[in-house]
């Protein structure tokens, strides 16, 4: 009787059938099992389950559910986050599965333990060097006068780092019609060597161009190396239009290693957190986290340790804002069913045919990020690619990443798409080069529509042998997701008392069921690729039925608030006087929605937020920012102007385009581009100022280097909408891996 009920639907999964709207899916679903664990399956015996077990278990006590949730999860065998290998429970006579979970364990031990002691380690290391702080002191630079100043020497420092701050340009670059700028110069005496041989001076310029707006504050600076023990003096002189005095901040530390050191340690740093994430040795969140702490303890013993208020400074508030309010709004929108409902009609609009499907989503989502944000565009299109992937029971892992690439593609084509386009037209000093936003976007569109001519077919090509249908039946899929969801919400309740252990028991008790009946399943059923749907026709009003609208005064109120939102989008980028960033029109846009749907419960609402995400991205701000005080980024572009020096003149333009983009794609693909770009600005126009590039070969350098946004591809978190997605998909039980989307 139960394999006949079965076979035809039983009472058993409807009593447990929903779709999941919770988050905090980890990547280890039962969904994404391998091929060795699906074999070892195939050889394991099965025995049909119980049909008294889905109803008598909940009669059981806590206890004797926790019992029997280990001993069903051991003879089941099913996914990996349940899999008998992590609980240690292996049945008698079997030597050689042992040995491998207690090889497993020690590794995992190991592991453990030299990461805490890394930990310990670099936690010590922070608290010993205590906070210099910077002294502050106010000068008044004058074209009449100049200010000096006698630091007197450190006996263990290598550098001597030199900040200024007031009304500077950003990024120390001259505003146009303005040469306004002071120098300033840092004199060292070598002391003699023999008596014969007379001590000498060693003078470095440093020029730094004021900003025409003296109500800006900007902070830069320099680090100059120690050459003696002796004396150094600092003197600065002001060349201005006017006779009128500028004030200017100048603080001055040392720093007991030397740059080679310092980018080592940076280099050591930013590999460790990508081995932690490559082999998924911990959450990439906490490999992010435990980076930003090495960093921090670096900085603090080389002198240069940052406070907390510094740190907190170093996190673009803004992008987390701009996240945090695209996910409330994605958040209340799931709940008026619209993404079901789009996932139907894309069904319905390919025809049951899978790639053309793909090929408009994702050249949609490249048309959309030209002119929206790559992050909001992934908000927007994750769950609506993940519910058509359900309904045409699709892997959507292959889908998303194909998605997300096409997103960063599609990011570059104007000047408005990604933050390092904003930094490269905003920038005067290329503006007087050509470099606008009309001429940006007319030599980048046509490149990057190249780009996706080729893209297409490489995508067909790279997908040609390789099955994008789940290898089970949609039953199956389904089931696996009833359990997943179950044990999920089982572990979120914590034993706090009597009456929370109880629903935790009789919550694993129903685990223990539908993954007896899922093995039962997987034993009578014979797994079968699913090939595209010849029914299409017949299909597709079942589907609609199940699939409608749920909330059609909800889905006005989202509709219009997102429309708005959207809309000031633009309005930001072309019209001035608007004074809100996209962080703000996100945050505003979650306020008015969460008061136009009359939210009550709201904890529902904040629980899909993925805080998780939101936390990585604070935890990268930290480290790359840290990194670049460790001179990395500024290394790399001072090495890449040595080696563009190296060729000969005539040559010299056609190595500079080579190596912008193979430097820029490699490292923009580990790196946060925001920095780097800014780097290279300073680096490239410093050469075309010393007559290294001619101005029109320097305008098609500085294009190509605009692609180094599209070497975001690269690496999972080598751009902020690949990480994105990964959270929403792992959210939905469907996350990919760093290696996944590596290959």
């Amino acid at each position: 009787s139960l394999l006949s009920s079965s076979r035809s639907h039983s009472a058993l999964p409807r009593l447990f059938s929903f779709r999941s709207k919770d988050s905090c899916f980890s990547e280890n679903t039962p969904l994404l099992r391998n091929s060795s664990q699906e074999k070892g399956l195939q050889c394991m015996p099965i025995c049909p389950p119980d049909p008294t077990t889905a109803e008598e278990s909940w009669g059981h006590s806590p206890t004797d559910w926790e019992r029997s949730h280990l001993l069903g999860r051991d003879g089941a065998g099913l996914s990996g986050s349940a899999s008998t290998e992590e609980n240690g429970d292996f049945p008698d006579g079997v030597p050689g599965t042992f040995c491998v979970w207690t090889l497993r364990s020690c590794v995992r031990g190991l592991t453990v333990t030299g990461l805490f002691i890394l930990v310990v380690v670099c936690s010590i290391l922070f608290s010993l060097y205590p906070d210099q702080g910077k002294f502050w002191q106010l000068l008044a630079v004058s074209p009449l006068e100049s200010y000096s100043v006698n630091l007197s020497g450190a006996l263990d420092s290598t550098l001597l780092q030199v900040d200024l701050a007031g009304a500077l340009a950003a990024g120390g670059l001259s505003a146009p019609g303005r040469e306004e700028h002071i120098v300033v110069k840092v004199t060292q005496t070598d002391a003699a060597g023999t008596r014969r041989r007379r001590p000498q001076q060693v003078t470095h310029n440093w020029t730094v161009f004021l900003s025409p707006r003296r109500n800006e504050h900007f902070v830069i600076s320099r680090t100059f190396e120690i050459r003696s023990r002796e004396a150094i003096l600092i003197t600065i002189q002001g060349s201005l239009l006017q006779n009128q005095a500028v004030p200017v901040l100048m603080a001055h530390q040392y720093l007991r290693a030397d740059v080679e050191t310092q980018v080592t340690i940076a280099v050591a740093i930013l590999a460790g957190v990508y081995i932690l994430i490559i082999f998924e040795i911990i959450h990439r969140t906490l490999a992010a986290m435990l980076g930003s702490l090495a960093a921090l303890a670096a900085l603090a013993m080389i002198g240069d340790r940052p406070r907390l208020s510094h740190v907190v400074e170093w996190i673009d508030f803004e992008t987390l804002a701009l996240l945090f309010g695209m996910m409330i709004l994605v958040a209340i929108f799931s709940e008026t069913g619209f993404f079901d409902y789009c996932a139907v009609k894309a069904y319905r609009f390919s025809r049951g045919r899978v790639w053309p499907m793909i090929i408009m989503l994702c050249l949609i989502a490249a048309v959309l990020s030209a002119f929206l944000d790559n992050v909001t565009t992934m908000l927007l299109f994750t769950p609506v690619t993940i519910r058509l992937c359900e309904v045409l029971n699709l892997d959507p892992r292959q889908v998303l990443i194909a998605e997300v690439i096409f997103t960063n593609i599609g990011g570059a084509a104007t000047a408005i798409g990604d933050p390092p386009n904003v930094i490269i037209v905003s920038n005067q000093e290329l503006r007087k080069m050509g470099v606008d936003f009309a001429g940006f976007t007319a030599h980048m569109f046509v490149g990057i529509c190249l780009v996706l001519l080729a893209s297409f077919p490489f995508l067909r090509l790279l997908y040609w042998n390789k099955k994008l249908y789940n290898k089970e039946p949609s039953e199956i899929v389904e089931l696996k997701h009833e359990i997943h969801v179950w044990r999920l919400t089982a572990q979120r309740i914590s034993p706090a008392s009597r009456e929370e252990t109880a629903v935790r028991g009789l919550l694993l008790g129903k685990v223990q069921a539908l993954e007896q009946l899922l093995a039962w399943r997987l034993h009578t059923f014979h797994r079968q690729i699913s090939q595209e749907d010849k029914n299409w026709e017949t299909n597709i009003q079942e589907l609609q039925k199940k699939h409608r609208i749920s909330d059609r005064t909800l889905l006005a109120k989202c509709l219009t608030v997102l429309g708005v939102v959207i809309f000031m989008f633009f309005l930001n980028s072309f019209v001035p006087g608007i004074h809100l960033d996209l962080g703000w029109i996100a945050i505003m846009g979650a306020l008015w929605l969460l008061i136009l749907a009359d939210i009550h419960d709201f904890e529902m609402i904040l629980h899909r937020v993925e805080w998780a995400t939101l936390l990585f991205f604070a935890a990268l701000f930290v480290l790359m920012q840290a990194l670049g005080h460790l001179h990395l980024i500024e290394y790399i572009g001072e090495q890449t102007a040595l080696l563009i020096k190296m060729v000969p003149e005539d040559q010299r333009l056609a190595a500079a385009i080579v190596l912008v983009v193979w430097v820029s794609a490699t490292a923009s693909s580990l790196i946060d581009n925001i920095p780097f770009t800014a780097t290279m600005v300073n680096v490239f126009i410093s050469l075309s100022e010393e007559g290294d590039l001619c101005h029109p070969g320097f305008c098609l350098v500085y294009s190509l280097l605009v692609k180094l946004y599209i070497s975001g591809n690269g690496t999972l978190i080598g751009a902020s909408a690949n990480v994105v997605c990964a959270g929403i998909a792992e959210q939905h039980g469907y996350g990919f891996s760093f290696m996944e989307f590596f290959r």
